[in-house]
């Protein structure tokens, strides 16, 4: 990852502990406050690192979780394991890891849909899923980089959502959610490794999807 600033770094050490706060206080800086009292942060400092606005402490938040799950998933701890189970590990890890903040996240789901923020929604969810493909492993470049970071971010947002409403013990409908998800997703891939042996269909797809990420100047 890059360097960071001192206000990122601190930005990042308060985002979990904001999250677990907002379950009482809502997406305020009164979150923050409560949250740098419990990491014995300067009340001022933490506000100064962290926005003020509830859509980008949201994203802020996000941030964490995606900071906690790249300081998790080391390659030893992924050794072994192949991409389905990899990704399924990072998708309960979030789950576990966003746990103390549930009714928070609730709350922020809410948030991040109103028409004003969708696009904001839709960029944190690119980041998370773009970052679970490549500490997974992936490496694709073409037209295959978009599709699966499309699919993995519908089958996270369906999984948070069936997450919100489990009152099984140990979450064990959701993990049977999130496990019928990736079948899903298994069997589209085989079905779409077939379709795209085509090579009528690759040349146009690989250069409109192209053109997406790298656009003309």
């Amino acid at each position: 990852m890059d360097e960071q600033s001192p206000l990122e770094t601190l930005r990042l050490k308060l985002a979990l502990k904001v999250g677990e706060n907002a379950v009482f206080d809502g997406w305020t800086p009164t979150a923050v406050d409560a949250a740098a009292d419990q990491l014995g942060i300067d009340r001022e400092k933490a506000r100064l690192a962290y926005p003020k606005d509830a859509p980008h402490m949201i994203d802020a938040w996000i941030q964490g979780v995606d900071a906690a799950m790249v300081d998790h998933f080391t390659p030893e701890r992924l050794a072994g394991l192949g991409i389905t189970k990899r990704i399924r590990a990072m998708i309960w890890f979030r789950l576990e890891t966003t746990g103390p903040a549930r009714e928070a996240v609730r709350r922020a789901l809410s948030i991040l849909a109103m028409p004003q923020n969708v696009p904001l929604a839709l960029k944190t969810g690119w980041r998370s899923a773009d970052l679970m493909w490549r500490l997974a492993g992936d490496t694709a470049t073409d037209y295959n980089h978009y599709s699966k970071r499309l699919i993995l971010s519908g089958v996270y947002s369906a999984t948070l959502l069936a997450w919100l409403d489990d009152q099984s013990e140990g979450w064990t409908d959701t993990a049977a959610f999130l496990d019928r998800r990736l079948a899903d997703v298994g069997r589209f891939e085989k079905w779409k490794a077939g379709w795209t042996s085509n090579d009528l269909y690759r040349p146009s797809m690989t250069r409109f999807l192209g053109r997406l990420r790298y656009p003309a100047r």
